[in-house]
């Protein structure tokens, strides 16, 4: 009898403990750190003609083709 209280104290414990540790017993919202990531997966070569192909479509105007052609070469380098 006395072993089996102390093994059931003892789970509580260890859930407890768990439970605190990610935070889930504060409502999560305490000290979370948040971590965001970018990650692209396109090439210049691919970048230069989307960039091209809203151009001739009408979507950007020349000075802004212009604009974002250069900053798309400068951001590569």
């Amino acid at each position: 009898m006395k072993r089996s209280r102390i093994l059931i104290l003892s789970l509580l414990i260890m859930i407890v403990l768990s439970l605190s540790s990610c935070g889930c017993l504060s409502g999560g919202k305490g000290g979370e750190a948040q971590v965001e990531s970018t990650t692209r997966t396109t090439t210049l070569g691919q970048e230069l003609q989307d960039l091209d192909a809203a151009y001739k479509k009408g979507i950007l105007t020349e000075k802004e083709y212009k604009k974002e052609k250069k900053q798309l070469l400068k951001r590569k380098d």
